[in-house]
């Protein structure tokens, strides 16, 4: 229980750097964040639904499991800069196709998760 705490603590600090960094995804690490809370601590996966910044990232993936486009696009742009950079310094071609190779399914899982907003756009004209 208490490394899921620590570990909570640690991917919530990754989250609030993430909300200041325009190259740090901050949604991926709020939802590691809120698993290890929910298996640890029922009072810190609260606070963390509550907090007025944090808590939507987190109820819409729980409820639509959709994230939101900002989250997105800096998510795919951080994968795309990063495999970049590894294909420019790495040598051999086996090497920068194992990276592509590695990355390629996250960015296609990332790609085709619907975006948060339009997923509340159609809860709502549903309920009306």
């Amino acid at each position: 229980m208490f490394l899921y705490k620590l570990a909570g603590l640690f991917f919530v600090g990754l989250a609030a750097l993430g909300a200041v960094l325009p190259v740090l995804p901050t949604t991926p690490f709020l939802l590691v964040a809120a698993a290890c809370f929910a298996k640890s601590s029922p009072y810190l996966y609260q606070k963390l639904l509550d907090n007025r910044v944090f808590g939507p990232l987190i109820r819409d993936w729980q409820e639509y499991k959709a994230i939101p486009k900002r989250g997105k696009v800096i998510a795919l742009m951080s994968i795309v800069l990063a495999v970049s950079w590894s294909c420019y310094v790495l040598n051999s071609w086996y090497w920068q196709l194992l990276v592509v190779a590695l990355v390629t399914p996250s960015a296609i899982f990332i790609y085709r998760l619907p975006l948060s907003e339009d997923k509340i756009k159609e809860h709502k004209k549903s309920e009306s």
